[in-house]
């Protein structure tokens, strides 16, 4: 095998979930002996020359002495990251003749090299998947992603070594790696159920129509209500992820270095971050523009509890990407796009001590204590909240009595055939749920009948609904109709809508 003057390999840099394509060019020449790396690397990449030099050196291979130079191509955009090890090391083993330059350039390839050359898993590879497949690529990444990668073609080919050794003995023939398998993570917990939740039955109600519509919802109460309990088990009440949401949401979890163990799981998210969370953790951001906690909820549900304890700036940041389904990160070195189309659930007392509402332990500064606590929570926010429900305290007779009548299972199954409608309803569209129809589209699928449409149009003049908030309460109707097998929203429909918007007094 002859030495190559200059060696190429395949990688990517990454923008989002979007993959950049890098040329990873090693040149070896005469002069003083060196190794550096061009082409605008961050410290981490800037650093692969000492793994990579202490790598080799295990497989027993000294650097040749003489001037080596990589350049990532193109030179203007930043490279980020430790997985630039594997292409980098690679490309020198092609130029040194140890490796077949033509079954590389087969290859995109990605991995974090150890000191003792083995591989360690890096973040991306189920995105650098999909692009190798764009681009007609196999794709060599660490033997931990080997099962990532595979998710994105059964046609993919994927070489998953455990080390350098090892993709130079499949090089060679003497050793040939198997293909890794695609697997579906299991969940060793207990799914949480409502049958532990006693009463609550208009909370119930809120949860299974946020559930069967994807709305969001504001549970507002007392301490001790059984808010974030009520929350918590809304994962249980919603349909599996489609195949090709559990690819959505698993391309997030890969480029943010949460995929664990490179499985998918059909179990939608459930992201509950503290009210300590900066603006940058819950939208994103950060140097490498991270995705954030509502990009992580993709296609599940984003529990915000103690909803006015949120910094003011953190809560407004989340307007945008609750409309759209997607938040844009913009950053000096950075302009990142991440999806974000989630279920909002929050929780709130309904004033600073939260005993508000509660006749046996008044709260000593109302009204004032409830109006500059609400205050924190801007209209145009609660607007975007199709659910508002206030859930009591709840009593010791209800404590003290016998479980609740309806399991999860339940309640699942009515909202799997409220979904089903809706799946059939939106054949072929971008959208899902009700809550995502807009414009003509809700006009057309939502229009009540007489009675509902004079009951909502006198309501919209009292209540002084604005015209987002009406079109909602079109949504929330279209899922009770959807709920109760009724192909025209009704008078009916429209009035319960109307309470969920108007009860607890919040906005």
């Amino acid at each position: 095998m002859s030495v190559s003057p200059i060696a190429r390999v395949k990688t990517v840099a990454f923008s989002g979930i979007e993959v950049i394509d890098v040329d990873v060019q090693v040149a070896m020449t005469g002069g003083l002996v060196a190794f550096t790396i061009v082409g605008l690397p961050d410290k981490a990449v800037a650093e692969s020359r000492e793994r990579v030099r202490s790598a080799l050196a295990a497989l027993g291979l000294a650097l040749p002495a003489k001037r080596i130079t990589v350049n990532l191509a193109p030179a203007d955009v930043l490279k980020e990251g430790s997985h630039f090890d594997l292409p980098i090391a690679v490309a020198l083993l092609v130029t040194m003749g140890i490796l077949p330059a033509d079954e590389v350039a087969a290859f995109l390839m990605l991995g974090e090299l150890g000191l003792d050359g083995t591989l360690a898993p890096v973040s991306g590879v189920l995105a650098a998947a999909f692009g190798a497949v764009e681009r007609d690529l196999g794709i060599l990444c660490p033997a931990p992603c080997g099962g990532e990668a595979a998710w994105a073609s059964p046609d993919l080919p994927v070489l998953a070594p455990a080390s350098l050794m090892d993709l130079i003995n499949h090089m060679k023939g003497t050793a040939l790696l198997p293909r890794p398998r695609a697997e579906l993570a299991e969940d060793p917990r207990r799914p949480l159920d409502l049958i532990d939740v006693k009463g609550q039955e208009s909370a119930k109600r809120a949860l299974e129509i946020a559930a069967a519509g994807g709305h969001n919802l504001l549970m507002v109460g007392p301490p001790g209500s059984g808010k974030s309990m009520l929350a918590q088990r809304l994962p249980g009440l919603l349909p599996p992820l489609s195949p090709r949401e559990a690819l959505s949401v698993a391309m997030i979890q890969s480029v943010a270095g949460q995929l664990a163990d490179g499985k998918l799981t059909r179990q939608r998210p459930f992201r509950g971050p503290h009210h300590s969370a900066s603006l940058a953790s819950l939208v994103g951001g950060g140097h490498r523009a991270r995705p954030g906690e509502i990009s992580l909820a993709h296609h599940g549900v984003l529990f915000l509890d103690e909803l006015p304890e949120f910094a003011r700036a953190t809560l407004e940041s989340l307007r945008q990407p609750l409309e759209t389904g997607r938040v844009t990160v913009a950053r000096a070195n950075a302009h990142v796009t991440y999806p974000a189309r989630v279920q909002l659930v929050a929780a709130m007392n309904p004033c600073r001590c939260g005993f508000l509402t509660d006749p046996a332990r008044t709260c000593g500064k109302a009204p004032r204590c409830a109006v500059d606590y609400q205050a924190k929570i801007s209209g145009p926010l609660l607007d975007r909240i199709d659910l508002h429900v206030e859930v009591a305290a709840v009593s010791a007779q209800d404590l003290a009595g016998p479980p609740a009548k309806e399991d999860s299972a339940a309640v699942a199954a009515r909202v799997a055939t409220a979904r089903a409608v809706q799946a059939q309803r939106f054949t072929g569209m971008s959208i899902a749920t009700n809550a995502e129809a807009d414009g003509d589209l809700l006009t057309a699928i939502a229009r009540p009948d007489a009675a509902g449409q004079s009951l909502l149009t006198e309501a919209a003049d009292r209540l002084r609904l604005s015209a987002r908030g009406y079109h909602r309460v079109l949504r929330v109707a279209r899922t009770l109709a959807d709920l109760a097998g009724r192909g025209q929203v009704s008078r009916l429909d429209i009035a319960e809508a109307l309470a969920y918007r108007s009860r607890t007094g919040v906005g």
